[in-house]
């Protein structure tokens, strides 16, 4: 496996009429992805399938919003969420996911699906100005545990506050 990319500031894009789609199995290995996935994320096929998913995770995306985002997965419930990504040479990419646990006959959760749209640009702009926020609050302890509880509990109050779920804010968007 190669080494992880520096991100370069510039951003890679990806048609509106486009839907980047991936599996994962339930540790988040690339089980199956789409020929838009591959392009878009510059990493061939065979590097892409049975990789962690975070081969792809920009490291300006706050740990907090993934905690939300796994929590709810992992509770059987779908969830929406603006995600920036970075493909193989650094450059990042927004995105609108949508990811939902995919069950068994049985009702069990065997791994996670994920399609995922281009987002307008003001609600680029409004999650990249929560997520800035965030990710100070993730690097100010010494601990990035700690960095991660507290965004975490942010996030949760400014959702209380705007009397919303993440789901119904990121759909507000």
């Amino acid at each position: 496996m190669r080494q992880k990319p520096v991100p370069t500031g510039r951003e890679t894009s990806f048609g509106e009429d486009e839907i980047i789609v991936s599996k994962t199995d339930l540790k988040g290995k690339i089980v199956y992805c789409n020929k838009v996935f591959i392009r878009v994320a510059g990493y061939p096929e065979a590097e892409l399938i049975g990789a962690p998913h975070s081969i792809i995770r920009h490291p300006e995306m706050p740990r907090a919003v993934f905690k939300l985002l796994w929590d709810t997965i992992a509770a059987k419930r779908e969830i929406f969420a603006y995600v920036l990504n970075m493909d193989a040479h650094g450059n990042g990419y927004w995105v609108l996911a949508h990811v939902t646990p995919s069950l068994s006959d049985d009702g069990q959760v065997i791994g996670y699906h994920s399609n995922r749209r281009k987002p307008t640009a003001s609600a680029v702009d409004k999650a990249r100005a929560l997520y800035r926020d965030l990710l100070a609050i993730e690097k100010a302890p010494p601990s990035r545990k700690d960095g991660m509880a507290a965004a975490y509990d942010e996030l949760v109050s400014r959702l209380n506050l705007m009397k919303l779920d993440y789901d119904e804010f990121a759909l507000s968007l």
